[in-house]
């Protein structure tokens, strides 16, 4: 028996309890109590129709999930941004949907809503998917007007992607299955094709009430923006539908028709299981994410068969590249070694840590992947790269930025997954959010920030314990040891990995048994978005 490993796997699977203890939460959106209201009203909830929609014991990718979470509690919250969004199967094609939850605010829309509805969008872009919108929404929560409706990634940025999309011929499709108003009625008209739920949709830019307030005309909701006048007098819908499962339904059957996509033309074959045992991971990351491990443990229980094909193996070793599948895919591997290694000139390198030949290993494998249009995985526990005098008169600054410039020019699609530490300029390299991996997500073993807890609380300690000396104040031992843990408590909540699914920093936190269904998903998108940039790393520092 290893104790060692029983303790990490104990450690693990309790964080995974966790996370599904979470979900379950964010799934019952409003509560039973609203769940409960709508069907009353003879309407699915959104996650309901996401179900019913797609294709019977098929894979859905949630993006989002905890979008929301923790914020907005002075009005009640806003559990997963109040849509819920993601990729799955319409007669087995791959699409994105998003749908709005009408349990939530009755599906108004909060900045974080926004937010993730444009994410939801971004993959269809990326990755030219169709597109299908549960459309039920009450419109812009008007008490933070000011943060979603005016700016560039605010709500109107919706009906611009709309546009946008249709023009690229990402075909788009709409079901208005409860409210529609004001300049939101603009995404549905705007999709392909629109299709009305008699009876419970409405689509109007302004209600019966604002009606007689602005032009004293007094008409009821229905007669105003219901099924029967869009669909018999205003043409403005295309189909009308008796209930939510006749609407699901005729979109199912258009997805049925259509034509097949062109393809990028990633290699896949067969996929295999890994020989080695994938659950053996829980005991492999070490509960205390100080202690270093083989990287390559946890990526023989990853890819395919366990076979991995490594680069430059005994050069750059803090950084492991190679080459595998993953559930049939091609892929080519970026991860971070995490035990501490030596170099053939002698040098003791710590795990974790991006040294100069690492990066320029990585940066010269990242444009191999490129030259043979091979999609890249970055799977992140990295502290950052190496500072000190050694470091700088090496040229660490080069060749890290050597190593950015080729993975922030790829064309090749990125997927990143943050298995444990994602740290400062570590984060940047590995492909974090703002390099445009095509999805990232998170293991709960994760955490997210400029520095660790540690370093960052107790230099934030001596800047306030400067600032209140420098005011004549008194700071005894007591009193800073208590400032400290005040100042460490808060920054390891926001080094949680929920902190960052919360603001959409990455698009979920999985159980590591789930990766290789995000990636291989993640692939299968991409794969419908043929590459037409040719690779181009501009100037780089040699």
């Amino acid at each position: 028996m290893d104790i060692e490993f029983n303790k990490n796997e104990d450690a693990l699977k309790q964080l995974i309890f966790q996370l599904q203890s979470r979900l379950k939460k964010v799934h019952l959106g409003g509560g039973e109590k609203r769940i409960q209201k709508e069907h009353e009203k003879g309407k699915m909830t959104a996650r309901e129709r996401v179900e019913y929609l797609l294709d019977e014991d098929s894979e859905f990718l949630e993006i989002g999930a905890f979008a929301g979470d923790g914020m907005y509690q002075e009005v009640g919250g806003c559990p997963s941004g109040g849509v819920v969004t993601g990729i799955g199967y319409i007669k087995g094609r791959q699409c994105v949907v998003v749908a709005n939850d009408a349990t939530v605010k009755a599906g108004a829309w909060f900045p974080i809503t926004a937010k993730k509805n444009l994410r939801a969008q971004e993959v269809a872009i990326e990755n030219r998917l169709p597109i299908v919108y549960l459309v039920d929404s009450a419109g812009v929560f008007l008490p933070m007007q000011d943060e979603i409706f005016p700016d560039k990634e605010h709500f109107g940025r919706m009906f611009r992607n709309n546009a946008v999309m249709s023009s690229m011929g990402i075909v788009q499709i709409a079901a208005i299955m409860g409210s529609c108003v004001a300049g939101g009625a603009y995404l549905p008209i705007m999709s392909d094709e629109a299709l009305i739920v008699e009876g419970t949709g409405s689509i109007f830019l302004a209600g019966s009430y604002l009606v007689k307030a602005a032009i004293g005309e007094s008409i009821d909701n229905e007669t105003l923006g219901g099924a029967t006048t869009h669909s018999e007098i205003s043409g403005v819908t295309d189909y009308k539908c008796k209930d939510d499962k006749e609407a699901l339904d005729h979109i199912r059957n258009i997805f049925d028709k259509m034509g097949d996509y062109n393809k990028a033309g990633f290699s896949r074959v067969d996929p295999v299981a890994p020989k080695l045992d994938e659950k053996e991971i829980y005991g492999l990351m070490p509960a205390d994410r100080a202690k270093p491990y083989d990287m390559m443990d946890i990526i023989l229980r990853m890819v395919d068969n366990s076979e991995f094909e490594a680069y430059k193996d005994h050069y750059g070793q803090t950084l492991i590249c190679g080459l595998a599948r993953i559930d049939g895919w091609a892929v080519g591997i970026v991860a971070n070694q995490r035990k501490i290694v030596k170099s053939k000139k002698g040098e003791m390198q710590m795990g974790g840590v991006i040294y100069s030949d690492s990066a320029d290993k990585a940066a010269r494998f990242i444009m191999n992947c490129n030259q043979k249009k091979i999609p890249l995985v970055f799977l992140q526990d990295v502290s950052g790269f190496m500072v000190g005098s050694k470091a700088e008169h090496g040229g660490i600054i080069k060749d890290g930025a050597k190593m950015v410039n080729a993975m922030a020019n790829s064309v090749v699609p990125k997927f990143t997954i943050l298995v444990g530490n994602s740290y400062g300029a570590g984060n940047y390299a590995m492909c974090g959010k703002a390099y445009d991996p095509r999805l990232i997500y998170a293991w709960p073993t994760a955490q997210l920030a400029v520095m660790s807890g540690a370093s960052a609380a107790k230099t934030l300690l001596q800047i306030q314990v400067s600032s209140l000396k420098a005011k004549g104040e008194v700071i005894t031992p007591e009193a800073e040891q208590e400032l400290l843990e005040r100042i460490t408590a808060k920054y390891n909540e926001e080094l949680s990995p929920y902190y960052a699914a919360a603001r959409l920093w990455i698009d979920g936190i999985i159980d590591p048994l789930e990766t290789r269904k995000v990636i291989s998903m993640g692939i299968e998108a991409a794969n419908h978005a043929p590459i037409e940039k040719p690779y181009n790393v501009g100037v780089i520092q040699t």
